[in-house]
């Protein structure tokens, strides 16, 4: 009986921790593995504050590594790392950095940095050219979408979109 017990104990604890890792898992759009900080890697390694302000994707340095939210950055220049450290939000690409057009339609797919926009200074991630294409037939209307669907989706794993 106390093994039964023991057992039962066991996979209720099993099941608690794995459904409060779901409750969290994919918030942000990161690269498989780590770097050097100990983190996964945000926009491919894309520096986000030369996106933003320069409307340019300028490939970052790991030397340049600053960490947001579990989440690690590369930058081209320390003064781009320290402009996003006094100021993340302004930086941080949108919808955890998935794909735009995919959020305003309820799913998390891959943000690729060579199919982005930068609207009201915020940064817009795209799967793909072809839906970067349906994004700029309605860019407003998508944006919209995405916000209301990510406060809906951000803490949902995207295997369970």
């Amino acid at each position: 009986m106390q093994t039964i017990k023991t057992i039962a104990a066991a996979t209720l604890f099993g099941l608690a921790a794995l459904t409060g890792t779901a409750h969290a898992a994919d918030e942000y759009n990161t690269s498989s593995g780590l770097t050097a900080a100990g983190k996964p890697l945000g926009l491919h390694g894309v520096d986000p504050v030369a996106f933003v302000d320069l409307h340019n994707r300028i490939d970052g340095a790991a030397r340049f590594t600053a960490v947001h939210d579990g989440v690690s950055y590369y930058f081209a220049s320390e003064e781009a790392k320290a402009k996003f450290e006094a100021h993340p939000a302004d930086y941080l690409p949108q919808n955890g950095g998935f794909c735009t057009f995919g959020v305003s339609v309820g799913k998390k797919f891959d943000g690729n940095p060579k199919f982005a926009a930068v609207v009201d200074d915020k940064l817009y991630l795209f799967l793909n050219e072809a839906i970067f294409h349906e994004f700029q037939k309605d860019q407003a209307g998508t944006i919209s979408k995405a916000a209301a669907n990510w406060k809906k989706i951000r803490s949902v794993a995207a295997a369970e979109l």
